[in-house]
């Protein structure tokens, strides 16, 4: 699903946003979203089908035909679509349940809008049948629930999670010595849930398709930003490959930097793909994906005597090269096939993780940046993401980037790294 407008607040649903939505080429139906001009029996049982899966979004409004030169986005009259999908919610659905009706108002007089129903398939109570059968979503279509299928849905405990919104990961620990001395400088970790797939619960990971994953992030924008990170401290580099702790069901993809010096990997990024192992159970555990980039930029620096901090500039293009990467849709789609689910499943990080060896403030420059008088030490944070934006969109990427920069900033008891991005970018336009 579009997980920025499935998580976005109402005050956040915006006209523009739908038709944003709509125009856009890859923006097809899919498992978790469905357009529809108006009502009609086929919403109950999407919303039914959606429910019983993954969840998702119903766009009623809006023609699910897409014809060139002609606008999708026709609007309806909120109250009377919502008045007639929530009495066929209550009439055809069994148990009767009414999914999140939100009405997107055009602003231009009409008064017209686009009805956005979210069905969050958490909080439905599953199975939902219509006329004794379980509709479920497949490719984008609704279809019945085998008999495997409904007895599984129906053993599902009551707080049974599908595809929790959060994203959240576990936070990172540096590594220590045999003297108890952390190794790096900082870990950086974001990373997200997924569902899983019939196939994936039960198979190893194909190797096939964990070295083509390995290729997309070799192609993408991730090593440009850990070469940028490492600022000539390496003179050679070993792309992602597997390396390390992998298992039938992780696989561990590591990016190393190489100095000849002391410090022999000023920079390394680990990409782990996890898969749980659940045999025999009513309740899915989600697979996870880590994405850890651990710096040793710093160290390698004290073998020269010099004094270093990280450039503001150096972290932004790594926290934009990181989330570039999450949603390019040649990484979205391997990971997608480890899991043996729809690319359109696949989530957008949501956190940020940062362990520091040290205060943060003594890892930036102090040009720029002032200190907050009597703001307290402080040697990393967990930095929230907006849910609302939409990580492919290049502006709301850069949004998305900034804030965590700033929140980064204010957590270390600075100011002023709002002027320093703004300066950098607009420098770089």
């Amino acid at each position: 699903m579009n997980n920025s407008l499935f998580a976005a607040s109402a005050a956040d649903l915006t006209i523009e946003r739908i038709r944003a939505l709509a125009s856009r080429p890859d923006q097809v139906e899919s498992l978790t979203l469905e357009y529809k001009r108006e009502y009609s029996k086929n919403v109950v049982k999407a919303i039914a089908a959606m429910a019983n899966t993954y969840g998702g979004m119903i766009l009623v409004g809006i023609n699910d035909k897409v014809e060139p030169g002609v606008d999708r986005v026709v609007g309806v009259d909120a109250q009377e679509e919502i008045d007639k999908i929530a009495s066929g919610c209550r009439e055809k659905l069994d148990p009767p349940w009414e999914p999140t009706f939100i009405p997107v108002p055009f602003n231009d007089g009409t008064g017209r809008s686009v009805v956005v129903i979210r069905v969050d398939a958490n909080v439905a109570p599953r199975p939902l049948l219509i006329d004794l059968q379980a509709p479920i979503r497949l490719s984008g279509q609704n279809s019945i629930a085998d008999r495997d299928r409904l007895l599984k849905l129906a053993r599902e405990e009551p707080s049974a999670g599908v595809l929790p919104m959060g994203q959240n990961v576990m936070s990172p620990n540096l590594e220590r010595d045999r003297e108890g001395n952390c190794t790096a400088d900082f870990i950086l970790r974001t990373g997200f849930n997924l569902p899983m797939g019939e196939a994936g619960a039960w198979r190893p990971l194909s190797e096939k398709t964990v070295t083509a994953l390995a290729q997309a992030l070799n192609n993408s924008a991730f090593p440009d930003a850990l070469y940028t990170l490492g600022h000539g401290s390496f003179s050679e580099f070993m792309g992602f490959r597997q390396h390390g702790h992998n298992r039938s069901r992780t696989a561990r993809l590591v990016y190393r930097a190489h100095s000849n010096s002391p410090v022999p990997h000023p920079v390394e990024a680990v990409v782990t793909v996890a898969l749980p192992e659940v045999y025999g159970s009513s309740t899915a555990a989600p697979a996870t994906v880590t994405i850890d980039v651990i710096s040793r930029v710093r160290r390698y620096a004290d073998t020269l005597d010099e004094e270093y901090r990280y450039p503001v500039p150096r972290l932004l293009d790594l926290l934009e090269g990181i989330l570039k990467t999450t949603v390019d849709p040649k990484v979205v789609e391997e990971i997608a096939r480890l899991t043996d689910i729809d690319p359109a499943l696949v989530a957008q990080p949501r956190e940020l993780h940062l362990v520091a060896d040290r205060q943060v403030k003594e890892l930036l420059p102090s040009s720029g940046l002032e200190e907050i008088p009597e703001a307290g030490a402080s040697a990393g944070g967990v930095f929230r993401a907006n849910p609302a934006l939409d990580l492919r969109d290049i502006a709301d990427r850069q949004e998305q980037v900034d804030d965590w920069l700033r929140q980064l900033g204010l957590d270390a008891g600075l100011t002023g790294m709002e002027a320093l991005v703004e300066s950098y970018r607009a420098s770089a336009r």
